[in-house]
């Protein structure tokens, strides 16, 4: 709603655009801001978007400030280190243009010591707790990757089945982020990306850079495949 005409005030001295919310108490349960919901958020929004620099300033409580400023150059690969720094492998990371799909596709990715699996998708800076095409992809190529990779240190034999996608999760942390001209939301709660071209695009670009990481140090390779419980010798 517009309560009055824009007014000139003179030359501005930088740039950019203030805008002022208000909550609406018939709209919402709460009026009150939580610093620290805020600062997740924004946190997550300046992992995904690495040229962001968002500073989050509270001034409520005159006797105690609080301000946090969130910029990670580094992308996902520096949200990977947020969450613990890895033991073992190192992080992979990479970002790649996508002709295919009409966006582009960011990845970390890295194995710790847990057997817990963290994948966790977003389009466009949405979560995408319902998963898609995107996470899909993800997974395909990283078992294709891990196939070869296997098939080339002879873990696997040549008449061994391909590694399942499902089952290549134990231990792995990952964040598959795209962004996309045109993004299609599925769902009861549109949580989920319905892109087609995105899976083969992500499959691609997850296949190529993840066999070169693993080709390029063959102990690195061997102790990933050792995680893995489909390799596993007793």
């Amino acid at each position: 709603m517009r309560v009055a005409e824009p007014t000139r005030s003179g030359p501005a001295e930088g740039s950019g655009t203030v805008i002022t919310f208000w909550p609406d108490a018939e709209i919402f349960e709460t009026l009150m801001f939580s610093f620290d919901t805020l600062a997740d958020h924004f946190r997550e929004l300046a992992f995904l978007n690495r040229d962001l620099d968002i500073t989050l300033t509270d001034d409520r409580d005159p006797g105690t400030p609080r301000a946090d400023r969130f910029r990670f150059p580094g992308g996902a690969r520096d949200w990977i280190a947020h969450q613990g720094t890895p033991r073992g492998p190192d992080v992979i990371g990479f970002e790649r243009e996508c002709s295919g799909m009409d966006g582009t596709v960011e990845v970390a990715l890295c194995w710790g010591d847990s057997d817990d699996e963290r994948v966790t998708g977003y389009a466009n800076s949405r979560p995408t707790a319902g998963g898609g095409t995107h996470e899909l992809g993800f997974r395909d190529g990283l078992a294709a990757a891990l196939t070869a990779c296997a098939r080339e240190q002879r873990v696997l034999a040549p008449s061994d089945p391909d590694l399942a996608p499902t089952r290549l999760g134990a231990g792995l942390t990952a964040i598959v982020s795209v962004k996309l001209d045109r993004p299609e939301f599925e769902g009861s709660l549109r949580d989920r990306l319905g892109n087609g071209p995105v899976r083969a695009c992500v499959a691609e670009a997850v296949q190529e850079h993840l066999t070169t990481w693993l080709r390029a140090d063959p102990a690195r390779a061997a102790a990933v495949l050792a995680r893995i419980p489909a390799l596993t010798r007793d």
